[in-house]
């Protein structure tokens, strides 16, 4: 896995538009096996980071996330016990 590509899926926040992008392109360059493109790969190397960009952003705005579980205090937990 490429160790710069962060997860951004986190609770109460919502990933910026510029983490999308990075994350894309990082995922791009890695699998193309290219840092930078040359100029005749140019538009489908963008192409490519703005798709998995934009497929990012709807993947994270559409997911279920389940509540945590919430464990009782102890006080409750004597409480019904008794």
């Amino acid at each position: 896995m490429c160790r710069s590509i962060k997860v951004l899926r986190v609770p109460g926040r919502r990933a910026t538009d510029e983490e999308l992008n990075a994350a894309a392109l990082q995922f791009v360059r890695k699998i193309s096996g290219f840092r930078k493109p040359s100029k005749m790969n140019q538009a489908a190397f963008d192409r490519a980071v703005a798709e998995i960009a934009a497929s990012s952003k709807h993947l994270l705005g559409t997911m279920k996330v389940p509540e945590p579980v919430r464990t009782a205090e102890p006080a409750e937990t004597a409480a019904a016990e008794s």
